[in-house]
């Protein structure tokens, strides 16, 4: 396992992050040997957030009692003072501890979510607040949007970033921007929420860029084990070059999860978009087979679908002009 300074904070972070946020999907005794095997094997940064649904209970009755030994961090998605100021509350008590090492202002995707969360009587003048009353360490911010993201943080207001690396273009202004503010830089979903393989690969690429963290979302002693494999090694520079390579070839589709789009037949733009290319090239995990499973009917239907064969509504809303209902179409004849 690597270990870093991370950023601002000072500590000394692995490389290796232990995302919980499919946590509550498995029995309580299985997400319990998975976190304190991940605790165990040099693994101390643990992620989650206040949607997590009953994410944070997990953490709290399954490593309170090991408090010392992880940076732990949470999120609330709420933009105003008092929402995020309950949520901040709630997630101590359900975590069993007096205060969490990070706070994120999470999934802001939109200036006007951005702007809500940041005025006065927003979700982050509570983040303040508890940042004086010694219950949350750091403040940060996540969100799937490089472009803005970069503006963000560069009015100084954070001390960390959570952001995706499978979107390469993040490589060009998000990440040195944060680099040069000495922000704690954490890669979230490298198999975009469990759907893409293969897993060493997908754990390797954000492991040989420039960030401190990247956070996996892990619900068994399995699955921590792979993911500690993939970096048992460090990354040699013929290797990097061609996990930047394939990173280029699979974000061809340059959706950045803005989620502008909408589906009148409510298909997941975003996943299949990302998913398709990693589909063609290597297949899927069971998560991302059941996915495109329980959206077959929405997908094959998108060709018929009268109100989009002039000019497809999705499309229209896309900031990025992307192709969205060719992908769409091609995804149903893997059906």
């Amino acid at each position: 396992m690597r270990y870093s300074t991370f950023g601002k904070s000072g500590y000394n972070v692995s490389s290796l992050g232990f995302g919980a946020m499919n946590l509550p999907g498995v029995p309580l005794e299985q997400a319990r040997e998975a976190l304190n095997y991940a605790l165990d094997h040099g693994i101390n940064y643990i992620d989650t957030a206040a949607a997590y649904r009953n994410s944070e209970e997990i953490i709290g009755e399954c490593i309170s009692h090991r408090r010392q030994e992880y940076f732990l961090a949470t999120k609330t998605g709420a933009r105003d003072y008092e929402t995020a100021k309950a949520e901040i509350e709630r997630s101590l008590v359900r975590m069993k501890t007096d205060h969490v090492d990070l706070l994120q202002i999470h999934y802001v995707n939109y200036v006007s979510e951005f702007k809500k969360a940041m005025d006065i009587g927003g979700a982050y003048e509570a983040a303040l607040e508890a940042q004086r009353e010694g219950k949350v360490r750091f403040i940060g911010i996540s969100g799937h949007r490089p472009d803005l993201l970069a503006k963000w943080i560069a009015k100084g207001q954070f001390s960390q970033i959570l952001f995706h690396l499978k979107q390469p273009f993040a490589l060009d202004e998000l990440i040195p921007k944060a680099t040069e503010m000495d922000l704690m830089k954490v890669a979230m979903k490298p198999l975009s929420g469990g759907f893409i393989q293969p897993v060493d690969r997908a754990i390797r690429y954000p492991y040989s860029q420039d960030v401190h963290v990247t956070i996996s979302g892990m619900v068994s002693i399995k699955e921590v084990q792979e993911n500690l494999a993939a970096q048992e090694q460090e990354v040699g520079a013929e290797e990097r070059q061609e996990l930047e390579q394939l990173a280029i070839e699979l974000g061809q589709h340059d959706c950045r999860r803005c989620n502008y789009c909408s589906c009148p037949l409510e298909i997941s733009i975003p996943d299949v978009m990302i998913a398709s290319r990693f589909r063609e090239k290597f297949g899927l995990l069971p998560k991302g087979d059941g996915f495109f499973q329980r959206q077959k009917d929405r997908i094959v239907g998108c060709a018929d679908h009268d109100p989009c064969k002039e000019k497809p509504l999705c499309e229209e809303k896309c900031p990025y002009q992307l192709p969205m209902q060719s992908v769409v179409q091609k995804a149903a004849s893997f059906y």
